[in-house]
């Protein structure tokens, strides 16, 4: 598994505004499913916006973090996005009671 967090600088937003732009947006990530995106997470706090982004391989990451995504991202939130990218080699799981090693 591949993590990408992104941080977009911004003000923090009521829980209301943050569930709905989040709802708008989720299509798009559903579909991302075929290109290798497992899992996101939306971020919102007094540090800004954005995400962590859970994909299946970092080729399948870096495909989607093109200049054109961080262009579409800075005209929609007036700010320019980081992505800092992981490896990710372990999960402690919780909510199956598992760690996993590489999947």
């Amino acid at each position: 598994m591949f993590v990408a967090i992104v941080q977009i600088p911004m003000s923090k937003r009521p829980r209301e505004a943050a569930v709905e732009a989040a709802r708008k947006s989720a299509l798009t990530y559903t579909a991302l499913g075929a290109k290798g995106l497992l899992r996101k997470y939306y971020l919102n706090g007094e540090a800004g916006g954005g995400g962590v982004y859970l994909w299946e391989s970092e080729a399948a990451a870096r495909s989607w973090y093109t200049p054109e995504w961080e262009t579409r991202m800075e005209k929609a939130f007036g700010a320019k996005p980081t992505v800092t990218y992981y490896d990710n080699h372990v999960v402690v799981d919780n909510e199956t009671s598992q760690v996993r090693v590489d999947g």
